[in-house]
């Protein structure tokens, strides 16, 4: 158990597993059976719902909500007010759902408020720009933005446009 967590964040649950070293912040929830790695930084309002599986060394940005059936690998960020989806066809009234699972690949940075709609995987090490809206499968090492996202370039793993960076010491792709 991670002793990081203190009076100001009641919102755990007691079979959450936390890894070592991990930062909650200011009014984090997680849920039953959330697994969070180690060495993560979770920021201010961020919700993490049951079963959700966050790798080690995550950063999480203030304002984020995680839902059942998103799988985050290590060492990914995930900005400030990313919006997951994890229902094609939601409806408030019905009983009847299907959870459809998202994975973010190791590495993978997602920008401030961009929104991720179920079913995909963002690839490893790809970054989606901020305010885009994701609604295909991300190719690893590739830079997407808009609405909808679409291919900008591909990153080298430091996350620079190759077009515009001509050698990475941090092994290019």
């Amino acid at each position: 158990m991670d002793n990081t967590r203190g009076k100001e964040n009641p919102a755990v649950s007691t079979s959450a597993h936390i890894g070592d070293n991990t930062k909650i912040w200011l009014n984090v929830q997680i849920r039953e059976d959330a697994k969070v790695g180690s060495g993560c930084n979770l920021g201010k309002d961020v919700y993490i719902d049951k079963q959700v599986s966050i790798g080690d060394r995550v950063k999480i940005q203030n304002g984020v909500s995680i839902y059942y059936g998103v799988t985050i690998e290590d060492d990914v960020f995930v900005g400030p007010h990313v919006a997951f989806t994890n229902d094609m066809y939601p409806r408030a009234f019905s009983e009847k759902w299907e959870v459809i699972p998202t994975v973010i690949k190791k590495g993978a940075s997602l920008g401030a408020n961009s929104t991720i709609l179920c079913g995909v995987i963002i690839g490893e090490y790809a970054v989606v720009g901020a305010g885009s809206v994701v609604t295909e499968d991300v190719p690893p090492f590739t830079l997407v933005a808009g609405n909808p996202a679409k291919m900008i370039d591909r990153v080298c793993r430091c996350g620079r446009p190759l077009r515009k960076h001509n050698g990475c010491s941090n092994n290019n792709i």
